[in-house]
């Protein structure tokens, strides 16, 4: 098996591992395939492994007692599936599968524990921990102080900050989870977009046509949790907008 190497990696939380930790972690990840619906963490189960998302998307969903649900938060290149485990927390009511295929780099819960005693790895992970709830705290924000159109271009451009390209293979099932509202509904949120001319929606697909727009649509209820990551987790940075389509241009932070 070929050595891994850090600067091989996609995930942008393995980039940051101190050189020492990565060493002794990466003899233990495996690679492995993400298919849609794949769960990486099963509601009220053991977290038996922690995976890095290398591509693709994952979603986290909250379901309540008599069986409703919405997703909560993404996961993409920029985090972990598992992350509980970093509070010291073996499960969680809520379920965290992928939306959108990949792939990842996995290691066995008991393996991965002794890494947290890593100062410098558990200061990293709780500062992730940290902006997966400020994500949290935006989507509780934009729930009640922004509209239907405005979350769904909040969420899409949370799809584009983690996929590679200008088409997302986002469903009208994945966008109903994502907003909280009946597929039906779906369609008539995503023509008000189009009719803006910020994306184009076809079955299973919808293509960013003007980021920056999107931006402007989304308002205030974007841009505050992705700040916070790049803060934290990267270097010191400005927010940016990009016309879609530019070279790397997707992303709507970047370093200084």
């Amino acid at each position: 098996m070929t050595e891994l190497q850090q600067r091989q990696v996609d995930n942008r939380l393995l980039r940051r591992f101190p050189e020492d930790a990565f060493e002794l972690l990466a003899p233990l990840l495996a690679q492995v395939d993400l298919p849609v619906k794949r769960s990486l963490v099963r509601p009220r189960e053991p977290i038996e492994h922690v995976c890095f998302i290398e591509s693709g998307l994952a979603s986290m969903v909250a379901e309540s007692s008599d069986g409703r649900s919405v997703e909560i938060r993404h996961i993409g290149r920029e985090g972990i599936a598992g992350y509980p485990i970093v509070l010291g927390v073996d499960r969680t009511p809520n379920e965290t599968f992928m939306q959108v295929p990949g792939h990842g780099l996995q290691v066995a819960t008991e393996d991965f524990l002794p890494i947290l005693d890593h100062p410098e790895v558990r200061q990293l992970l709780l500062r992730y921990v940290h902006t997966c709830e400020q994500q949290l705290a935006h989507s509780a924000l934009a729930a009640a102080k922004f509209n239907v159109h405005q979350r769904l271009a909040r969420w899409l451009l949370m799809c584009h900050d983690r996929l590679d390209g200008n088409d997302l293979a986002l469903t009208h099932d994945f966008l109903a989870l994502m907003l909280g509202i009946r597929r039906a509904g779906v369609t008539n949120e995503l023509h008000i977009l189009e009719g803006m001319h910020a994306i184009k929606s076809t079955r299973g697909n919808v293509r960013i046509l003007d980021r920056n727009k999107l931006i402007e649509i989304a308002g205030g209820c974007y841009g505050v949790p992705e700040l916070e990551y790049e803060r934290l987790i990267e270097a010191p940075i400005r927010l940016a907008v990009h016309p879609a389509g530019s070279l790397n241009g997707h992303h709507a932070i970047v370093p200084r």
